[in-house]
């Protein structure tokens, strides 16, 4: 059924692209770049038919670890507990967040919930954003939910190899021999978490049993407008119009998607897009982080994993953390995609902000494909937390 759902929206993405010219189909310099709808098709037919054999097989390559043996306890049934009688959004806020979106001009994605008091501001907060590096939050809690259960432990040893290489960023894969790696649970979850190692990341989803684990993980703990697509290296092979071989990681998947014919990275970038395989929403976000704060997902211990995890992520130090003034804290994750003609795609960051007086805010700002630079992305995720702490500052004078 998956196999057919995959070929199925690759197609209609290509009666989109080819039938109403979508804004990802992008322009050259100096007037509209323009694809026959024909060659589209005879373009994309290689890549919907691997892609969809890829989906066909992914599933039974996804299958646990073999890790130490441990105790097999039943884990307490955690799960997100419905908000009740939540007041409404300050107005301020509320209007503060649309002024923001409106002025950076892109599709734009934000969501900021008080903790403890329930409420949820939003802009565009229901919509599904590609995650991208996001998603390492719901792999790791998937992670600790095992531990919790008592099928694996922190302290526990995995051997890494060269066939568990991984795209992009993956420090952890300089220290693979001919003779493997060994390294301890908790080493993977931390480099997934705070410097968001590709590799660490993936060998934690095999660890817990894939995608759909975690995606049953997510379900079972009553996570909405969430979901988990896949591996890095596969994700990412996929929204390049490719199917990862284990081979790219000696570091040639660059040099290969270099190769690849402009229409089928068109093809397949709007197919992402228009149907994020790693989706979700500003607002399922915020809800399931506070959760996490709250205790509601893990044990207290494996929340404060994770939680403290979090808070030393070196990513994005100019995100929505250099928007907080001194006495603030954050603990959040990045997520960063790949650039497409001149612009990028799933530039986010979700957080937990703590202020002075202990009072936590969960924010989401998630971007779905931007041409704006740098510093404008910046700018923007700066001002979302400049609007929490202008909040909380009008709450405190208000109860003074």
């Amino acid at each position: 059924m998956r196999v057919l759902q995959t070929a199925s929206d690759l197609v209609g993405t290509l009666a989109l692209v080819s039938g109403l010219g979508l804004e990802h189909v992008s322009h050259k310099a100096g007037g509209p770049w323009q694809i026959s709808r024909i060659a589209l098709l005879v373009a994309a037919i290689p890549a919907i038919g691997a892609m969809a054999a890829h989906e066909a097989t992914s599933s039974a390559k996804a299958t646990p670890i073999a890790v130490a043996a441990a105790p097999a306890n039943v884990a307490p049934a955690y799960r997100l507990k419905p908000v009740v009688d939540a007041p409404g959004a300050p107005a301020a806020l509320q209007a503060r967040l649309a002024e923001i979106v409106e002025a950076y001009g892109e599709p734009v994605g934000i969501a900021v919930s008080d903790v403890s008091a329930g409420w949820v501001a939003q802009v565009n907060g229901d919509q599904p954003f590609p995650q991208q590096s996001v998603s390492k939050t719901w792999v790791a809690i998937a992670v600790m939910d095992a531990v919790d259960a008592g099928r694996v432990r922190l302290e526990d040893t995995v051997m890494l190899t060269e066939a568990d290489r991984s795209v992009f960023f993956q420090p952890v894969s300089a220290n693979i021999t001919p003779e493997g790696y060994p390294i301890k649970i908790k080493d993977l979850l931390r480099r997934a978490l705070v410097t968001s190692d590709n590799a660490a990341n993936d060998k934690l989803m095999r660890l817990v049993g894939g995608a759909d684990a975690v995606r049953e993980v997510i379900e079972r703990k009553g996570l909405e407008g969430i979901t988990v697509g896949a591996e890095e290296r596969h994700l990412q092979a996929r929204i390049a119009g490719m199917v990862w071989k284990d081979s790219y990681g000696d570091g040639s998947f660059n040099q290969v998607r270099a190769r690849l014919k402009p229409e089928i990275r068109d093809i397949a970038m709007a197919a992402y897009l228009n149907n994020p395989l790693d989706g979700a929403t500003p607002v399922g976000i915020v809800r399931a982080l506070s959760g996490l704060k709250l205790g509601q997902l893990l044990s207290p211990a494996s929340s404060q994993v994770i939680l403290e995890d979090m808070a030393d992520a070196r990513t994005g130090p100019r995100r929505l953390r250099g928007g907080l003034p001194a006495g603030w804290h954050i603990a959040h994750k990045t997520g960063t995609g790949q650039d497409w003609r001149g612009a990028s795609v799933g530039i986010n960051d979700i957080a937990l902000i703590t202020a002075p007086d202990g009072h936590v805010y969960s924010v989401a700002v998630m971007i779905r494909r931007t041409r704006q630079p740098v510093p404008s992305r910046l700018e923007m995720m700066q001002s979302v937390t400049r609007a929490v702490v202008n909040t909380w500052a009008t709450a405190k004078t208000r109860s003074a």
